[in-house]
């Protein structure tokens, strides 16, 4: 297996959040992913995405690097957590809520399922 490298990653993969998810906004987002493991269980690459927000059940493991942007993170209790660019943070298997896109951004993600 080769080392992936970012610097050239191309054209993203367009996509946006699913209308029945959709809370807000009409996110536009595009997904570059480097590297998915034989098993796909682990991926990795980079994301980013228009303001908008929509609600979101993880079944996975993320960690998020933020490279530029602002997202508010806020769980069914209704608890919230801002992070701008530069934040790094994991999202646990089985969160529920929301994910708010504040200021256009980009994260570089790592992802276990």
């Amino acid at each position: 297996m080769e080392i992936k490298d970012f610097k050239a990653l191309g054209k993203g993969e367009e996509s946006a959040p699913a209308a029945a998810s959709l809370v807000e906004g009409n996110p536009r987002q595009q997904v570059w992913n480097v590297l998915s493991s034989l098993d796909g269980r682990f991926h990795v690459g980079e994301w980013a995405s228009g303001t908008g927000a929509w609600r979101v059940n993880y079944t996975e493991y993320e960690l998020c690097h933020l490279l530029a942007g602002a997202v508010r993170l806020t769980d069914e209790a209704g608890q919230s957590k801002l992070y701008r660019a530069g934040d790094s943070f994991v999202i646990p298997s089985g969160f529920r809520g929301t994910w708010e896109v504040i200021e256009p951004c980009r994260k570089l993600y790592a992802i276990y399922e």
